[in-house]
């Protein structure tokens, strides 16, 4: 499956959006006291849309036809494009190398943590939703083919 053209050409075309996105939006949003404020934002929210893209998906069959192409477009080609670990590693770099311990530590910690609930509350939101349409409903992502 990972070496059909049309799976790649999903992720390449999803991941060149999402990389757009990211570097646009890093661009307009400047450190908040010396700390990276846009790479620490872009990574908790597309914590929290994978989240949700992933448990909503999850919940409304297997990986296959449309929801496999949701998740290799959105999931990792968007928002694996959107999320960067590589920009993360090179903030809290920065940050240890301009002598600024506490707030490279501060920074790793809450990107790790807050990144971590972001995703738990996308997929609850997602669980929550996918409750409240109920079996039979239609619904916005991936519902009957």
């Amino acid at each position: 499956m990972h070496l059909h053209w049309r799976y790649i050409g999903l992720v390449f075309i999803g991941g060149a959006l999402g990389t757009t996105a990211r570097y646009l939006i890093s661009a307009v949003i400047p450190p908040w006291l010396g700390l990276p404020l846009g790479t620490f934002l872009i990574n908790v929210s597309g914590a929290f849309v994978l989240g949700v893209l992933l448990e909503a998906l999850a919940l409304r069959g297997p990986d296959e036809g449309i929801r496999r192409n949701l998740r290799l477009f959105i999931g990792t080609g968007i928002l694996g494009g959107f999320t960067t670990y590589s920009a993360f590693a090179v903030d809290t770099d920065g940050l240890l190398t301009s002598n600024n311990l506490a707030g490279s530590l501060s920074y790793a910690v809450a990107t790790i943590l807050v990144g971590a609930l972001a995703s738990l509350a996308g997929i609850a939101l997602a669980a929550w939703h996918h409750g409240s349409v109920g079996p039979g409903r239609s619904s916005v992502i991936g519902g009957d083919e």
